[in-house]
Order: structure tokens, then C-alpha cells, then sequence
């Protein structure tokens, strides 16, 4: 559905939600369950968002964007 835009592969952990931030770069943030993690940044792309789009983390570890449909 979505557009590959992330040339970095993301090895994903288990008790994180993956997310882009503000500042362009992947973020790992613990679930609640998670009770001893920390929010980290994860590896070093910055990707450069644009407005409209959504990006997230897929299931293959790279970084997509996907057009939203009222922005």
C-alpha cells in the first residue's frame, strides 16, 4: 500500500512501537508492558517528510509513506 522510502533496515525488538519523529529519524518507544525500556533513537537515515503522508515502520523493517486521504 505504501510507497519504500528507507534505504536502512530496522531490526525490530519485541515491546516497542516503531515510529518516524518529528525529527525525521526511527524511534523505538516501549509498550506498556514493557516496563524497562527507554525510548531510543534507532540507526542513523533521516528521512525527510512532507506533508500529506504518513510514515511508518513496515513489517520488513524499512521505512514507507503512505498518502492520506483529507490532508
Amino acid at each position: 500500500m505504501g510507497q519504500k522510502i528507507g534505504t536502512e533496515r530496522i531490526t525490530r525488538e519485541g515491546g516497542y512501537l516503531y515510529y518516524v519523529g518529528k525529527d525525521g529519524f526511527v524511534w523505538a518507544a516501549p509498550m506498556k508492558h514493557n516496563k524497562r525500556g527507554r525510548k531510543k533513537k534507532i540507526g542513523n537515515e533521516k528521512i525527510k517528510k512532507e506533508k500529506g503522508f504518513m510514515y511508518y515502520v513496515g513489517k520488513d523493517g524499512y521505512v514507507y509513506r503512505a498518502r492520506l486521504k483529507n490532508a
